[in-house]
C-alpha cells in the first residue's frame, strides 16, 4: 500500500509541478481523443443509421452492382426477383445526396407509390404522394432545416415538387430525407427505366431452416436472374457499402494523425521531466528504487495525463457530435449515438498513448546511474 502511495504521490506532485505544460499536454492528447470519439462514432453510427434503415422496413436483402452510387439496374429486373417464390415484396429505388439550398443538402429517394417501405414512415401531417405526381414527402427534421410543411413546394434540380407531407423515420438518413415518385426522381436525374438499387423482404423462414441460410440460398437465386447482379444480406450492405468504407477510412486516418501529435505531447513532456529531476531520479535510486521502480513511476504519470485527455476527450467527441447533428449540413447522416464499447475503446487507447509515449522517458530514467545523477546540477 505504502509503495502504491509513493508512486500516486509522486505521480501527482510532478504533474503538477509544470501545470501549464500538463495542460498543454492534457490538451492535445483531449483533442487526439475528442476527434477519435468524433470521427470515428461518426462513422460506425452512419453505418448503424444504415443497418437500421432496412431493419426498420423489413428488408432482408439489398440487390445492386459492385459500386453503390454507380450501380444501374435494369427496372425489369424487379419482376424477376418478385417471381421467386422465397420474395414477399421487392423495392426498387433511386437516390443520390443533392444540393436543395447553398447550405443543406439532403438524401432524395425515388420510391414507387406502392413501396413496403413507405410503410415504415409515421407521417407526423398531410399524406403521401401520388404516383407520377411532381409530390415529395419530407423528413420531419430536414423540413424543420428548411422552413418547409404541407403545401409548400421545393425545387430539386430545376423542377418544382409539392411537398405534401411531413414523415418521422427510423434513421438518421431518413429523417433529413426527400422522398419523391421513383419516376420522377428517374426523370431529373436521367436514369429512366434504371434504378440504383432493389430492396427485397423476403417471405417467413420456413421451418427447420436457420434465417442466415435461408438468405443465402436466395441470394444465389438473385444472383444468377442476371450476369452482373449483386445480391447482399441488409447487414452485410450496411457495413461493407463504400459510402460507409470510405467513412471508416477518412475517420481512421484523421484521428491517428491527431492522436499521434498527442502522444508526441505526452513523450515532449515525459522527457522534460525526467531531464529535469535527473538529481531527484538519482536521490530515489540511492535510497532503495530499482529501475522498474523508476519506470512504474513514469508510466504511471505518462498514462495519468492520457486517462486524463480521454476523459476530456469522449466528453469533446460527444459534443461534436451533438453539433453536427443539429447542423443542417450533416444532420441527414449523423446520429449521436456512441455505444459504450466504443467509449471504453477510446479511453483504452488513450491510456496505451500514454505509456507508449512514457516508454522510453521511462527507460531512460531507469538507466540512470545514481552517482551521476547525485552529480548532476
Amino acid at each position: 500500500m505504502a509503495a502504491q502511495l509513493s508512486f500516486a504521490g509522486f505521480a501527482w506532485k510532478n504533474l503538477r509541478r509544470r501545470r501549464l505544460r500538463t495542460l498543454l499536454t492534457l490538451c492535445g492528447i483531449t483533442i487526439g481523443i475528442g476527434a477519435f470519439v468524433a470521427l470515428v462514432g461518426f462513422s460506425r453510427s452512419f453505418e448503424h443509421e444504415w443497418l437500421q434503415l432496412y431493419e426498420s422496413s423489413g428488408t432482408d436483402i439489398a440487390v445492386l452492382e459492385s459500386s453503390m452510387f454507380n450501380s444501374s439496374l435494369d427496372e425489369s429486373l424487379g419482376t424477376k426477383i418478385q417471381a421467386l417464390p422465397e420474395v414477399a415484396a421487392v423495392a426498387p429505388l433511386v437516390f443520390n445526396l443533392i444540393d436543395l439550398t447553398p447550405d443543406v443538402n439532403a438524401l432524395v429517394y425515388g420510391w414507387t407509390a406502392d413501396s413496403y417501405e413507405l410503410n415504415s414512415l409515421h407521417f407526423t401531417s398531410g399524406t403521401r404522394f401520388r404516383a407520377g405526381q411532381p409530390e415529395v414527402v419530407l423528413g420531419d427534421l430536414l423540413a424543420q432545416n428548411l422552413g418547409k410543411k404541407p403545401g409548400d413546394t421545393i425545387t430539386i434540380l430545376g423542377k418544382l415538387f409539392t411537398i405534401t407531407g411531413i414523415f418521422h423515420g427510423g434513421t438518421a438518413l431518413e429523417t433529413g430525407a426527400v422522398i419523391m415518385p421513383l419516376e420522377e426522381m428517374q426523370d431529373i436525374s436521367s436514369r429512366e427505366g434504371k434504378v440504383s438499387a432493389f430492396h427485397v423482404r423476403l417471405r417467413p423462414t420456413p421451418p427447420g431452416e436457420s434465417y442466415e441460410d435461408y438468405v443465402a440460398h436466395v441470394q444465389k437465386e438473385i444472383d444468377a436472374l442476371e450476369p452482373g447482379v449483386r445480391a447482399e444480406p441488409a447487414a452485410e450492405r450496411a457495413a461493407n457499402n463504400q459510402i460507409v468504407d470510405i467513412a471508416h477510412a477518412v475517420a481512421w486516418g484523421t484521428s491517428s494523425i491527431a492522436l499521434l501529435i498527442g502522444i508526441v505531447g505526452i513523450a515532449n513532456t515525459m522527457a522534460m521531466s525526467v531531464f529535469e529531476r535527473t538529481r531527484e531520479i538519482g536521490i530515489l535510486r540511492a535510497l532503495g528504487w530499482k529501475g522498474r521502480h523508476v519506470i512504474l513511476l513514469i508510466l504511471t504519470e505518462a498514462a495519468g495525463l492520457g486517462f486524463a485527455g480521454g476523459l476530456f476527450g469522449i466528453v469533446l467527441g460527444w459534443s461534436a457530435l451533438r453539433i453536427l447533428a443539429i447542423m443542417p449540413q450533416t444532420a441527414s447522416v449523423v446520429s449521436t449515438a456512441v455505444s459504450p464499447v466504443h467509449l471504453a475503446e477510446s479511453l483504452l487507447i488513450a491510456i496505451g498513448s500514454g505509456l507508449v509515449a512514457g516508454a522510453y522517458p521511462a527507460w531512460r530514467g531507469a538507466r540512470l546511474s545514481p552517482v551521476e545523477a547525485l552529480r548532476y546540477e
